[in-house]
């Protein structure tokens, strides 16, 4: 059975979607960007900012779930510009043990919504 997952410690959805899909144990969220969920103001001063914002949303939707990071197997990274690779892979990376980390893609895109430069989406088993 489908069950929907919703924290208002992460940004509400702002389209017909849920902040994740929980079903078998296995958990599918949507694409968090860097929005803060009591002030809904984009987060943007930088991209180690940016980042910080949308792993913190994530780990916000996990809890919603009864998980954290050590349950995902699979992150998407999906980046306006490659050259940040570096500095958004390093904020990504503090939030996962190297020996226990994810599958992941990290993929450049022409836009993001809002004109944010990175978005991630993850899917985590209990």
């Amino acid at each position: 059975m489908k069950k929907i997952i919703f924290t208002d410690k992460a940004p509400a959805p702002i389209g017909p979607y849920s902040q994740a899909v929980l079903i078998n144990n296995t958990l599918y969220t949507s694409g968090q960007i860097p929005l803060h969920p009591i002030t809904g103001e984009l987060v943007n001063s930088d991209i180690e900012a940016e980042t910080t914002q949308v792993m913190e949303n994530m780990k916000a939707v996990l809890e919603a779930a009864g998980m954290n990071f050590e349950n995902v197997v699979k992150s998407t990274i999906f980046i306006t510009n490659m050259d940040d690779f570096a500095r958004i892979n390093t904020v990504y990376g503090s939030y996962f043990k190297t020996e226990t980390a994810p599958a992941r893609e990290t993929v450049q895109v022409a836009k993001l919504p809002k004109n944010v430069n990175v978005e991630i989406s993850m899917v985590a088993v209990l």
